[in-house]
């Protein structure tokens, strides 16, 4: 992974972009997102993907050429690989790093504006199926969201719109409840406990910071919901699942999700 150049200000144009949201390094599933991208919403040129990227950079390009996006900007997840990730970040703190002609990786947290709108990105979650990896291999301490992540996002005032690849405690989102509630997939306790914490400093952040909506990937499971005090919160499903892409209308943070059909049919697969 080679370091193209370092951005601290970004501010975009676009009134409309792409969520998309874990893809772990399915290029075949980035090449039908692109690819329905840009016949669903031809006007859309910037891609916001909410971890779990895990992708080449030569791959990425090859996914996006020929397709109307010009630019993806990546909140980290946990399962990247972060023995590449971290030196580039730390290299100029608070900066995104360009590692393709389209991909950047977001700092932890990052500021942007998109169509006037301000928006805060925080990356990292725990993985709560580390019991079955093997660290320094296939997961790292990097991924956790620190104290200092969550002072830094706070820091910065405001925003009308987040980011993150964790899903914040005491989440509106039924369907994310249900799967805290039942731990389906019987991850171990300790894990739990981590993962618990995890949420509870994106919620921090969330409840401070008090963006009119949150959007998450991570659970696999999309939906939505809107909490007493009005703050909405998406669910992004992932790679080759419903839901695992939207367009963001940024004036009205508004998301339009077309179904699998659609976007099976647009990328004419």
């Amino acid at each position: 992974m080679k370091a193209l150049e370092y951005q601290r200000q970004i501010v975009l144009p676009d009134q409309r972009v792409a969520v998309v949201g874990d893809i772990h390094g399915n290029f075949r599933w980035l090449d039908i997102v692109a690819k329905a991208t840009q016949t669903l919403a031809p006007d859309v040129t910037t891609m916001l993907q909410l971890g779990d990227w895990a992708m080449d950079s030569d791959t990425t390009d090859e996914a996006l050429d020929g397709t109307g996006i010009q630019r993806i900007y990546v909140t980290l997840g946990n399962h990247e690989s972060w023995d590449k990730v971290s030196p580039l970040l730390d290299a100029h703190p608070g900066e995104a790093v360009r590692v393709s002609k389209v991909t950047w990786l977001l700092p932890r947290p990052a500021r942007l504006t998109i169509g006037g709108r301000s928006v805060l990105s925080l990356g990292g979650a725990v993985s709560v199926d580390k019991a079955w990896r093997q660290e320094g291999v296939s997961w790292w301490q990097d991924e956790e969201i620190t104290r200092e992540n969550v002072v830094a996002a706070i820091a910065g005032g405001p925003a009308d719109l987040m980011l993150t690849h964790e899903s914040p405690a005491g989440t509106p989102v039924r369907a994310v409840r249900e799967i805290l509630r039942t731990n389906p997939m019987g991850f171990p306790e300790d894990a739990l406990r981590d993962s618990a914490t995890s949420r509870a400093r994106v919620a921090k952040v969330w409840n401070i910071v008090y963006p009119e909506l949150l959007i998450h990937g991570h659970m696999h499971t999309p939906g939505g919901g809107q909490t007493e005090n009005g703050l909405r919160v998406a669910s992004l499903g992932q790679d080759g699942q419903q839901g695992n892409v939207g367009f963001l209308d940024m004036e009205t943070l508004r998301i339009e999700t077309p179904t699998l059909r659609q976007i099976r049919e647009a990328a004419g697969r």
